[in-house]
């Protein structure tokens, strides 16, 4: 072993670890790596975490298909960290160790109620309807009308999945069993409650204008709601986007109610926070309290109070990551420690071979250029000190006992059943969601052979 040729472990083949992969290849040509994932199908976030009525944004999957194509790579899926193999381990194999996990925990909403039956958090629903392996496979979709908490585009896409009527997501990947549900839904209303002003949310133009292209669904805005003072004048002043996004509220609110004769409504709300959720044995409304931002901007509470009945709640407001076993962790902040990328211990001295990248690492902020850029910074460094461990990883092998692993070529069997399913369908793929049959399509190859 060279510094020439280091052995690096990527743990996450998301677009955060993907990303990793490619830098640390064009910054170390002679590198090989190993991608592990613990779910048995690669791309992370962009497979399990984007609505399926956004195929724009998932065929950043192309780009990341073209990097784990590349010979240097071994993609190594269905292994979990601190399960099949350690940290300490994967240390002591490789020269360097990038830890790439994402975020997928819901942030706590701390108000009364918010743990009654009814009560959901995004990423759950999320995960759900995107198919994610390793979730149930039902959801009690029972409520005429719902409430979503969150002024960002992970609010939008909760409230336009459940708004839109099934027959609009047949053509995209969306499981079998999520469309029956989502057909079957009794669904009148949802209330999407944002507690900034309409210069001040974080959803995207082009996301919030969405909701109102789908078919047989109204978007209501209160125009009362629209006011604008002087900080609100400030940032539409300032912002482009801001100035879309309230050029975009004005025009909904301006409608002529005679026209809403949807099935389906989306009542959009601002300046309003949730106060607690209503109910017994499960959630039967939300009381909320109107907002007014001070001279700095900052939302403050107005003690008025707004009550509004809703059979179910979902908040959208951040993800956090889950600890990985064997490696520090902020539970505070919900990252882990680092310094620019090195992992750092108790005594905020840089653990050796030990790096994180992605939301892991500096929370769920940013989109895909943030993530390359932060990947960038944490593979530099990783570069740099390759030197001084050089002969630190070992010529073991840690996956002697791996054997049910998936490599690229059991993905890519999926991948082609998938296709396939779609294809006899009209759609470029139906999702396979359960875990057991992507792992009979992975090995399937593997298993002819062995009957021969």
């Amino acid at each position: 072993m060279t510094v020439h040729e280091p052995r690096i472990a990527i743990v996450g083949a998301g677009p955060a670890g993907i990303y990793a992969a490619d830098i640390l290849l064009g910054l170390a040509p002679t590198a090989s790596i190993d991608l592990f994932e613990k779910l048995p199908a690669p791309y992370g976030l962009v497979r399990y975490g984007v609505a399926p009525d956004h195929p724009r944004i998932r065929k950043i999957t192309d780009a990341l298909h073209d990097v784990l194509v590349n010979p240097r790579i071994r993609l190594r899926c269905n292994v979990e960290i601190g399960v099949d193999i350690t940290i300490d381990e994967l240390r002591a194999a490789y020269d360097g160790v990038i830890v790439a996990t994402g975020a997928d925990l819901d942030v706590s909403l701390d108000i009364p109620g918010i743990d009654l039956p009814g009560s959901f958090g995004a990423a759950d629903f999320v995960a759900w309807y995107d198919g994610h392996p390793d979730v149930s496979r039902t959801w009690p979709l029972a409520a005429e009308s719902v409430a979503v908490l969150g002024a960002g585009n992970v609010a939008l896409d909760v409230t336009r999945i459940l708004a839109k009527h099934a027959s609009q997501l047949t053509h995209t990947d969306t499981p079998d069993a999520v469309l029956d549900q989502l057909a079957a839904s009794p669904l009148r209303d949802v209330h999407l409650f944002a507690r900034r002003g309409p210069a001040d949310v974080r959803f995207s133009a082009l996301e919030l204008r969405e909701l109102a292209e789908q078919d047989d669904v109204d978007v209501i805005v209160d125009p009362d709601e629209l006011a604008l003072d002087e900080h609100a004048e400030r940032m539409i002043a300032q912002f482009s986007q801001r100035r879309i996004i309230v050029r975009t509220l004005t025009e909904w609110a301006a409608l002529d109610p005679a026209s809403r004769t949807a099935s389906r409504r989306i009542h959009l709300h601002l300046r309003q926070r949730p106060v607690r959720l209503l109910g017994t044995d499960r959630v039967t409304g939300i009381e909320m309290e109107r907002t007014a931002s001070d001279e700095l901007g900052r939302m403050v509470g107005t003690g008025e109070l707004l009550r509004y009945d809703v059979g179910a709640v979902y908040r959208a407001v951040g993800y956090r990551s889950t600890p990985v076993p064997g490696m520090p962790f902020d539970a505070d902040l919900g990252v882990v420690p680092h310094a620019e990328g090195r992992v750092l211990d108790a005594a905020g001295a840089p653990i050796p071979r030990l790096y994180a990248t992605g939301w892991i690492k500096r929370g769920p902020v940013g989109l895909i250029g943030s993530t390359k850029s932060d990947a960038a910074q944490t593979v530099r460094h990783l570069v740099d000190d390759l030197e001084a461990v050089e002969g630190a990883g070992s010529d073991a092998d840690p996956s002697a006992r791996l054997a049910h692993e998936i490599d690229l070529d059991g993905w890519l069997r999926i991948d082609a059943a998938e296709r396939g399913a779609g294809a006899a369908r009209g759609r470029e793929r139906t999702k396979i969601v359960e875990r057991g049959e992507m792992l009979e399509h992975a090995k399937q190859e593997q298993m002819t052979e062995a009957g021969r």
